[in-house]
Protein backbone atom coordinates (compact mmCIF):
# COMPACT_ATOMS: atom_id res chain seq x y z
CA UNK A 1 0.00 0.00 0.00
CA UNK A 2 1.35 3.61 -0.92
CA UNK A 3 1.45 5.14 2.59
CA UNK A 4 1.80 8.46 0.66
CA UNK A 5 -2.69 7.85 -0.17
CA UNK A 6 -5.29 8.89 1.81
CA UNK A 7 -8.23 8.11 -0.13
CA UNK A 8 -9.34 6.23 -3.05
CA UNK A 9 -12.21 7.11 -4.39
CA UNK A 10 -13.80 4.44 -6.54
CA UNK A 11 -16.70 4.12 -8.86
CA UNK A 12 -18.50 1.56 -10.39
CA UNK A 13 -19.20 1.93 -14.30
CA UNK A 14 -21.32 0.51 -16.76
CA UNK A 15 -21.62 2.41 -20.06
CA UNK A 16 -21.68 6.11 -17.77
CA UNK A 17 -20.24 8.14 -20.80
CA UNK A 18 -22.80 10.87 -20.28
CA UNK A 19 -22.30 11.58 -16.24
CA UNK A 20 -18.68 9.99 -16.08
CA UNK A 21 -16.42 13.02 -16.66
CA UNK A 22 -18.40 14.81 -14.30
CA UNK A 23 -17.96 12.67 -11.62
CA UNK A 24 -14.53 12.63 -12.34
CA UNK A 25 -13.57 16.48 -12.52
CA UNK A 26 -15.75 16.81 -9.18
CA UNK A 27 -13.71 14.14 -7.09
CA UNK A 28 -10.42 16.12 -8.39
CA UNK A 29 -11.29 19.44 -7.32
CA UNK A 30 -12.27 18.06 -3.80
CA UNK A 31 -8.82 16.15 -4.07
CA UNK A 32 -7.02 19.69 -5.27
CA UNK A 33 -9.02 21.87 -3.12
CA UNK A 34 -8.06 20.12 -0.15
CA UNK A 35 -4.80 19.30 -0.58
CA UNK A 36 -5.78 15.55 0.04
CA UNK A 37 -3.49 12.57 -1.40
CA UNK A 38 -5.94 10.63 -3.58
CA UNK A 39 -6.49 8.46 -6.58
CA UNK A 40 -9.58 7.89 -8.49
CA UNK A 41 -10.69 4.54 -9.43
CA UNK A 42 -12.90 3.67 -11.94
CA UNK A 43 -13.76 -0.04 -12.48
CA UNK A 44 -15.45 -0.58 -15.58
CA UNK A 45 -17.88 -4.01 -15.81
CA UNK A 46 -18.24 -4.16 -19.48
CA UNK A 47 -18.49 -0.41 -20.84
CA UNK A 48 -19.02 0.09 -24.44
CA UNK A 49 -20.07 3.49 -25.05
CA UNK A 50 -16.45 4.83 -24.62
CA UNK A 51 -16.29 5.13 -20.73
CA UNK A 52 -13.38 3.58 -20.29
CA UNK A 53 -10.99 6.26 -23.41
CA UNK A 54 -13.03 9.38 -20.95
CA UNK A 55 -11.52 7.46 -17.62
CA UNK A 56 -8.39 7.31 -19.02
CA UNK A 57 -7.92 11.01 -20.59
CA UNK A 58 -8.60 12.74 -16.96
CA UNK A 59 -6.00 10.26 -15.79
CA UNK A 60 -8.30 7.57 -13.88
CA UNK A 61 -6.73 4.65 -12.77
CA UNK A 62 -9.34 2.20 -14.71
CA UNK A 63 -9.95 -1.36 -14.09
CA UNK A 64 -11.61 -4.09 -15.45
CA UNK A 65 -14.53 -6.47 -13.75
CA UNK A 66 -14.96 -10.05 -16.17
CA UNK A 67 -17.66 -10.94 -13.78
CA UNK A 68 -21.02 -8.73 -14.19
CA UNK A 69 -22.73 -7.27 -11.51
CA UNK A 70 -22.26 -4.08 -8.68
CA UNK A 71 -20.80 -5.87 -6.40
CA UNK A 72 -18.25 -7.47 -8.75
CA UNK A 73 -17.29 -4.16 -9.92
CA UNK A 74 -16.61 -2.77 -6.49
CA UNK A 75 -14.62 -5.74 -5.13
CA UNK A 76 -11.90 -5.21 -7.99
CA UNK A 77 -12.10 -1.03 -7.40
CA UNK A 78 -11.76 -1.48 -3.94
CA UNK A 79 -9.24 -4.65 -3.40
CA UNK A 80 -6.87 -2.55 -5.88
CA UNK A 81 -7.28 1.06 -3.60
CA UNK A 82 -4.10 1.74 -2.37
CA UNK A 83 -5.32 4.76 -0.45
CA UNK A 84 -5.72 3.79 3.93
CA UNK A 85 -9.48 5.22 3.32
CA UNK A 86 -11.75 4.41 0.58
CA UNK A 87 -14.96 6.15 -1.08
CA UNK A 88 -17.26 4.52 -3.19
CA UNK A 89 -20.02 6.48 -5.20
CA UNK A 90 -22.15 5.72 -8.49
CA UNK A 91 -20.92 7.13 -11.78
CA UNK A 92 -24.07 8.64 -12.71
CA UNK A 93 -23.93 11.75 -10.80
CA UNK A 94 -26.27 11.60 -8.34
CA UNK A 95 -23.48 12.34 -5.61
CA UNK A 96 -21.64 14.96 -5.17
CA UNK A 97 -17.87 13.56 -5.09
CA UNK A 98 -16.89 17.61 -4.90
CA UNK A 99 -18.34 17.27 -1.07
CA UNK A 100 -16.98 14.47 0.73
CA UNK A 101 -15.07 15.99 3.87
CA UNK A 102 -18.16 15.05 6.28
CA UNK A 103 -17.14 11.65 5.07
CA UNK A 104 -13.34 11.75 5.48
CA UNK A 105 -14.00 13.80 8.44
CA UNK A 106 -15.70 10.80 10.55
CA UNK A 107 -12.78 7.99 8.83
CA UNK A 108 -10.04 10.24 10.66
CA UNK A 109 -12.01 10.27 13.66
CA UNK A 110 -11.68 6.37 13.54
CA UNK A 111 -15.17 5.06 12.48
CA UNK A 112 -15.13 1.59 10.14
CA UNK A 113 -18.07 2.88 8.08
CA UNK A 114 -19.20 5.82 7.39
CA UNK A 115 -23.09 5.89 5.14
CA UNK A 116 -24.70 8.70 3.32
CA UNK A 117 -28.39 9.43 4.31
CA UNK A 118 -30.33 10.83 1.89
CA UNK A 119 -33.77 10.85 3.66
CA UNK A 120 -31.47 13.53 6.02
CA UNK A 121 -29.48 15.40 3.45
CA UNK A 122 -32.64 16.13 0.92
CA UNK A 123 -33.55 14.66 -1.80
CA UNK A 124 -34.72 16.36 -5.13
CA UNK A 125 -37.29 15.79 -7.16
CA UNK A 126 -37.26 12.87 -9.33
CA UNK A 127 -34.21 12.30 -7.91
CA UNK A 128 -35.54 8.84 -6.41
CA UNK A 129 -38.50 6.64 -7.69
CA UNK A 130 -41.57 7.02 -5.62
CA UNK A 131 -41.57 3.34 -4.77
CA UNK A 132 -37.92 3.36 -3.44
CA UNK A 133 -38.41 6.78 -1.89
CA UNK A 134 -41.74 5.53 0.29
CA UNK A 135 -41.79 1.75 0.00
CA UNK A 136 -38.70 -0.12 -0.44
CA UNK A 137 -35.97 1.64 0.81
CA UNK A 138 -37.78 2.88 4.14
CA UNK A 139 -38.77 -1.01 4.60
CA UNK A 140 -35.57 -2.38 3.88
CA UNK A 141 -33.53 0.00 6.13
CA UNK A 142 -36.16 -0.70 9.06
CA UNK A 143 -35.52 -4.46 8.26
CA UNK A 144 -32.10 -4.08 8.65
CA UNK A 145 -32.31 -2.12 11.73
CA UNK A 146 -34.62 -4.12 13.37
CA UNK A 147 -32.78 -8.17 12.17
CA UNK A 148 -29.56 -6.14 13.30
CA UNK A 149 -29.65 -3.54 15.49
CA UNK A 150 -28.09 -1.31 13.24
CA UNK A 151 -28.74 2.44 14.15
CA UNK A 152 -28.77 3.91 10.62
CA UNK A 153 -31.58 5.14 8.89
CA UNK A 154 -30.88 4.76 4.63
CA UNK A 155 -28.97 1.09 4.00
CA UNK A 156 -29.28 1.48 0.20
CA UNK A 157 -27.34 4.72 0.24
CA UNK A 158 -24.39 4.57 -2.88
CA UNK A 159 -22.26 7.09 -1.50
CA UNK A 160 -20.55 5.69 1.30
CA UNK A 161 -16.69 5.34 3.20
CA UNK A 162 -14.66 2.74 4.72
CA UNK A 163 -11.07 1.95 6.09
CA UNK A 164 -9.32 -0.45 4.39
CA UNK A 165 -8.47 -2.11 6.79
CA UNK A 166 -12.15 -2.70 7.86
CA UNK A 167 -13.07 -3.62 4.07
CA UNK A 168 -11.03 -6.35 4.78
CA UNK A 169 -12.58 -7.75 7.81
CA UNK A 170 -15.89 -7.29 6.02
CA UNK A 171 -15.06 -10.20 4.05
CA UNK A 172 -18.14 -9.79 1.35
CA UNK A 173 -19.22 -12.22 -0.93
CA UNK A 174 -21.88 -11.08 -2.80
CA UNK A 175 -21.41 -9.89 -6.38
CA UNK A 176 -25.00 -7.73 -7.53
CA UNK A 177 -26.76 -5.31 -5.69
CA UNK A 178 -27.01 -6.58 -2.53
CA UNK A 179 -23.70 -5.58 -2.13
CA UNK A 180 -24.80 -2.63 -0.14
CA UNK A 181 -26.87 -4.42 2.57
CA UNK A 182 -23.98 -6.78 3.10
CA UNK A 183 -21.12 -4.40 3.57
CA UNK A 184 -23.78 -2.77 6.44
CA UNK A 185 -24.58 -6.12 7.91
CA UNK A 186 -20.93 -7.22 7.82
CA UNK A 187 -19.70 -4.58 9.52
CA UNK A 188 -22.33 -4.76 12.25
CA UNK A 189 -21.62 -8.76 12.47
CA UNK A 190 -17.95 -8.42 12.81
CA UNK A 191 -18.66 -5.29 15.38
CA UNK A 192 -16.68 -2.33 13.03
CA UNK A 193 -18.14 0.94 14.46
CA UNK A 194 -20.88 2.82 11.73
CA UNK A 195 -22.16 6.01 12.00
CA UNK A 196 -23.95 8.36 8.79
CA UNK A 197 -23.68 11.65 7.43
CA UNK A 198 -26.41 13.34 5.68
CA UNK A 199 -26.35 13.21 2.09
CA UNK A 200 -27.62 14.98 -0.79
CA UNK A 201 -29.28 12.91 -3.87
CA UNK A 202 -29.75 14.43 -7.33
CA UNK A 203 -31.37 13.50 -10.28
CA UNK A 204 -29.01 11.58 -12.01
CA UNK A 205 -27.34 13.17 -15.46
CA UNK A 206 -28.38 10.17 -17.62
CA UNK A 207 -30.69 9.79 -20.20
CA UNK A 208 -31.19 5.99 -20.10
CA UNK A 209 -32.65 4.01 -17.00
CA UNK A 210 -30.57 3.00 -14.38
CA UNK A 211 -29.23 -0.65 -14.03
CA UNK A 212 -31.01 -0.97 -10.68
CA UNK A 213 -33.93 -3.00 -11.09
CA UNK A 214 -37.24 -1.93 -8.54
CA UNK A 215 -38.37 -5.50 -7.82
CA UNK A 216 -35.82 -8.12 -8.25
CA UNK A 217 -32.84 -6.12 -6.78
CA UNK A 218 -35.02 -5.35 -4.29
CA UNK A 219 -35.84 -9.19 -3.88
CA UNK A 220 -32.16 -9.62 -3.83
CA UNK A 221 -31.80 -7.59 -0.67
CA UNK A 222 -34.25 -8.79 0.89
CA UNK A 223 -33.12 -12.10 0.53
CA UNK A 224 -29.76 -11.11 1.77
CA UNK A 225 -31.33 -9.67 4.96
CA UNK A 226 -33.60 -12.80 5.89
CA UNK A 227 -30.35 -15.59 5.01
CA UNK A 228 -27.75 -13.46 6.85
CA UNK A 229 -30.17 -13.04 10.17
CA UNK A 230 -31.38 -17.04 10.90
CA UNK A 231 -32.69 -15.87 14.05
CA UNK A 232 -35.63 -13.92 12.47
CA UNK A 233 -35.79 -16.08 9.44
CA UNK A 234 -35.77 -19.67 11.58
CA UNK A 235 -35.30 -18.88 15.49
CA UNK A 236 -37.82 -16.64 16.44
CA UNK A 237 -41.04 -18.30 14.47
CA UNK A 238 -40.25 -21.74 15.31
CA UNK A 239 -39.83 -20.82 18.96
CA UNK A 240 -43.23 -19.43 18.54
CA UNK A 241 -45.30 -22.06 16.72
CA UNK A 242 -43.17 -24.71 19.01
CA UNK A 243 -45.05 -22.87 22.58
CA UNK A 244 -48.22 -22.54 21.17
CA UNK A 245 -48.39 -26.29 20.04
CA UNK A 246 -46.73 -27.09 23.41
CA UNK A 247 -49.41 -25.51 25.41
CA UNK A 248 -52.40 -26.23 23.85
CA UNK A 249 -51.53 -29.52 23.54
CA UNK A 250 -50.90 -29.71 26.88
CA UNK A 251 -54.29 -28.02 27.75
CA UNK A 252 -55.75 -30.67 25.19
CA UNK A 253 -54.62 -33.40 26.47
CA UNK A 254 -55.83 -33.22 30.23
CA UNK A 255 -59.40 -32.44 28.83
CA UNK A 256 -61.70 -30.70 25.80
CA UNK A 257 -61.25 -26.80 25.90
CA UNK A 258 -64.62 -25.29 26.19
CA UNK A 259 -64.85 -21.29 24.89
CA UNK A 260 -68.10 -20.01 25.12
CA UNK A 261 -70.09 -22.06 22.29
CA UNK A 262 -66.64 -23.56 20.66
CA UNK A 263 -65.49 -27.28 22.10
CA UNK A 264 -61.46 -27.73 20.82
CA UNK A 265 -60.95 -31.07 21.14
CA UNK A 266 -58.97 -33.95 19.26
CA UNK A 267 -58.87 -32.16 16.16
CA UNK A 268 -57.66 -29.31 17.64
CA UNK A 269 -55.21 -31.29 18.90
CA UNK A 270 -53.69 -32.90 15.90
CA UNK A 271 -52.98 -29.39 14.64
CA UNK A 272 -51.44 -28.22 18.33
CA UNK A 273 -48.98 -31.26 17.45
CA UNK A 274 -48.67 -30.11 13.69
CA UNK A 275 -47.21 -26.64 15.32
CA UNK A 276 -44.96 -28.02 17.76
CA UNK A 277 -43.91 -30.58 15.24
CA UNK A 278 -43.34 -27.85 12.73
CA UNK A 279 -41.80 -25.08 15.10
CA UNK A 280 -39.13 -27.73 16.49
CA UNK A 281 -38.39 -28.02 12.35
CA UNK A 282 -37.80 -24.41 11.63
CA UNK A 283 -35.13 -24.42 15.63
CA UNK A 284 -33.59 -27.29 13.53
CA UNK A 285 -32.75 -25.14 10.48
CA UNK A 286 -31.76 -22.54 12.75
CA UNK A 287 -29.47 -24.56 14.25
CA UNK A 288 -27.89 -25.88 11.07
CA UNK A 289 -27.76 -22.65 8.74
CA UNK A 290 -25.88 -20.92 11.31
CA UNK A 291 -23.07 -23.58 11.83
CA UNK A 292 -23.14 -23.52 7.97
CA UNK A 293 -22.96 -20.20 7.45
CA UNK A 294 -19.70 -19.65 10.07
CA UNK A 295 -18.14 -22.33 8.67
CA UNK A 296 -18.43 -21.10 5.32
CA UNK A 297 -16.99 -18.02 6.56
CA UNK A 298 -20.82 -16.22 5.48
CA UNK A 299 -21.31 -15.16 9.05
CA UNK A 300 -18.08 -14.42 12.05
CA UNK A 301 -17.54 -16.66 14.95
CA UNK A 302 -19.35 -14.85 17.87
CA UNK A 303 -19.95 -15.87 21.44
CA UNK A 304 -23.52 -17.09 20.71
CA UNK A 305 -21.86 -19.71 18.33
CA UNK A 306 -19.59 -20.94 20.46
CA UNK A 307 -22.25 -21.40 23.18
CA UNK A 308 -24.33 -23.38 21.06
CA UNK A 309 -21.63 -25.83 20.53
CA UNK A 310 -21.86 -25.46 24.13
CA UNK A 311 -25.47 -26.34 24.42
CA UNK A 312 -25.97 -28.84 21.61
CA UNK A 313 -23.47 -32.15 20.91
CA UNK A 314 -23.99 -35.22 19.79
CA UNK A 315 -24.38 -37.37 22.82
CA UNK A 316 -26.69 -34.97 24.38
CA UNK A 317 -28.99 -34.97 21.37
CA UNK A 318 -28.75 -38.88 21.36
CA UNK A 319 -29.93 -38.84 24.67
CA UNK A 320 -32.62 -36.43 24.74
CA UNK A 321 -34.04 -37.80 21.35
CA UNK A 322 -33.71 -41.67 23.06
CA UNK A 323 -36.12 -40.52 26.02
CA UNK A 324 -38.61 -38.95 23.28
CA UNK A 325 -38.63 -42.01 21.52
CA UNK A 326 -38.85 -44.20 24.70
CA UNK A 327 -41.92 -42.00 25.70
CA UNK A 328 -43.71 -42.20 22.10
CA UNK A 329 -42.98 -46.02 22.86
CA UNK A 330 -44.73 -45.72 26.24
CA UNK A 331 -47.68 -44.43 24.82
CA UNK A 332 -47.97 -46.65 21.91
CA UNK A 333 -48.17 -49.58 24.03
CA UNK A 334 -50.28 -47.92 26.36
CA UNK A 335 -52.63 -46.98 23.72
CA UNK A 336 -52.55 -50.80 22.51
CA UNK A 337 -53.48 -51.82 25.80
CA UNK A 338 -56.58 -49.47 25.88
CA UNK A 339 -57.51 -51.61 22.21
CA UNK A 340 -56.90 -54.94 23.86
CA UNK A 341 -59.01 -54.23 27.01
CA UNK A 342 -62.18 -53.72 23.61
CA UNK A 343 -60.96 -56.96 22.66
CA UNK A 344 -59.74 -55.44 19.62
CA UNK A 345 -62.96 -53.94 18.41
CA UNK A 346 -64.03 -50.07 18.08
CA UNK A 347 -62.80 -47.39 20.47
CA UNK A 348 -63.37 -44.26 21.62
CA UNK A 349 -61.59 -41.65 19.63
CA UNK A 350 -61.46 -39.07 21.84
CA UNK A 351 -59.81 -41.34 24.49
CA UNK A 352 -57.63 -43.04 22.41
CA UNK A 353 -56.28 -40.05 20.13
CA UNK A 354 -55.11 -38.03 23.32
CA UNK A 355 -52.52 -40.81 23.69
CA UNK A 356 -51.85 -41.56 20.26
CA UNK A 357 -51.24 -38.13 18.90
CA UNK A 358 -48.79 -37.54 22.09
CA UNK A 359 -47.23 -40.96 21.28
CA UNK A 360 -46.40 -40.45 18.07
CA UNK A 361 -45.28 -36.62 18.63
CA UNK A 362 -42.92 -38.28 20.29
CA UNK A 363 -41.57 -40.70 17.87
CA UNK A 364 -41.43 -37.98 15.64
CA UNK A 365 -39.39 -35.28 18.02
CA UNK A 366 -37.18 -37.45 19.14
CA UNK A 367 -36.27 -39.12 15.70
CA UNK A 368 -35.53 -35.65 14.07
CA UNK A 369 -33.58 -34.77 17.53
CA UNK A 370 -31.46 -37.89 16.63
CA UNK A 371 -30.77 -37.04 13.22
CA UNK A 372 -30.09 -33.20 13.71
CA UNK A 373 -27.61 -33.87 16.24
CA UNK A 374 -25.77 -36.57 13.64
CA UNK A 375 -26.07 -33.43 10.97
CA UNK A 376 -24.95 -30.69 13.01
CA UNK A 377 -22.10 -32.94 14.56
CA UNK A 378 -21.12 -33.57 11.00
CA UNK A 379 -21.00 -29.91 9.82
CA UNK A 380 -19.14 -28.94 13.08
CA UNK A 381 -16.19 -31.04 12.31
CA UNK A 382 -14.20 -29.00 11.30
CA UNK A 383 -14.75 -26.67 14.29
Amino acid sequence: MNENTEISIVMPCLNEAETLKTCIKKAQSFLDKNKISGEIIISDNGSTDGSIAIAKSLNAKVLHTKQKGYGSALKTGIEAATGTYVIMGDADDSYDFSNLMPYLNKLREGFDLVMGNRFKGGIEKDAMPFLHKYLGNPVLSFIGRLFFKISIGDFHCGLRGFSKSAYNKMNLKTSGMEFASEMVVKSKLNGLTITEVPTRLKKDGRSRKPHLKTWSDGWRHLRFLMLYAPNWLFLYPGILLAFIGLVLGILLIVKPLELESITLDVHTLLYASAFLLVGFQFIIFYGLTKIFAVENELLPKSRRYHKLFEFINLERGLIIGFILLCLGVFLSFKGLLLWRETNYSSLDATTTLRIIIPAITSLQLGVQTILFSLFFSVLGLKK
